[in-house]
């Protein structure tokens, strides 16, 4: 009788033990389980949203590591209120579902405000996002109006391209031809080759480039002239207003003591293109 209560005993408690495997397998398949690459987020946490091909605001360096301007003052903004930061890659198209459910605290990363107005709570804008075209620095090409005629290149879905085909396009139909290519790289390298004369883009991801891709120190050159801007911001969560103060009041404390002027600089990004608070 003993042996036979026993081995019940057994069956149960090897059933009790199955029951809770599956049903901990199935909470974590519905992402109620705690995995060790689960990241928790906390108010000591400040998660950003960026997408991590979008250089010099945010993307992965030859080490593998996250970097970028955006990413530099967000880090810096955990430093002083001892947060701890993470850098949260994140499908682009998918930002909105990301920040709605709490995953990520805000979309940090080149993020322009214009158009998107009442879609989120906004800090202050922070930097000046302008249109311009870069040449070579020996062309006879000193403004917009010497490009009539001239092939251009412009990085596809981009700002520039928006900019010509819309507000500008007095100034695209100038031009000889425009084409759009995959990525700035193959611009640069089209520019170097001169099977364009001049390449269209942001001007924080041209100075950027520049920095990195003027071999001999002065291969290319920004026009002066700019065809239109955009305001760059962070966005958070809507209501959330709370995180936005303490963030902007801190950003704020940065542009006051050259900290951002600091890191613009690291990444080639000129003071012009900064909007002081």
């Amino acid at each position: 009788m003993n042996k036979k209560i026993c081995f019940i005993l057994a069956l149960l408690l090897v059933s009790v033990m199955m029951i809770g495997s599956v049903s901990a397998g199935f909470f974590d398949f519905l992402g109620g389980g705690n995995t060790d690459n689960q990241f928790i987020n906390d108010e000591n946490t400040f998660i950003v949203g960026f997408d991590a091909e979008f250089p010099p605001y945010g993307y992965m360096d030859t080490d593998g590591n996250y970097t970028g301007f955006d990413l530099d003052l967000a880090k810096e903004v955990c430093k002083r209120n001892n947060w701890t930061f993470k850098a949260q890659p994140i499908d682009w198209d998918a930002k909105d579902a990301e920040l709605d459910s709490g995953y990520i605290d805000c979309i940090w990363n080149g993020f322009t405000m214009d158009g998107r107005e009442n879609d989120y709570t906004w800090s202050k804008p922070y930097f000046d996002n302008k249109q311009i075209f870069v040449v070579k620095s020996n062309s006879n090409i000193n403004s917009i109006g010497d490009l009539a005629g001239k092939t251009v290149e412009t990085q596809k879905d981009s700002s520039a391209l928006t900019a010509l085909k819309k507000d500008n396009k007095t100034i695209k139909d100038t031009f000889k031809a425009l084409t759009e290519v995959a990525d700035y790289n193959i611009a640069f390298m089209d520019l170097q080759s001169g099977t364009c004369d001049a390449i269209s883009m942001d001007i924080g991801v041209a100075e950027y480039d520049l920095k990195n891709n003027n071999d001999s120190g002065d291969d290319f050159k920004i026009l002066n002239e700019s065809m239109t801007t955009e305001k760059y911001g962070i966005g958070f969560k809507k209501e959330n207003t709370a995180l936005r103060d303490k963030v902007q009041t801190t950003l704020d404390e940065m542009f006051k003591d050259g900290t951002v002027n600091k890191i613009a600089q690291k990444y080639g990004i000129s003071q012009d293109a900064l909007i002081q608070p």
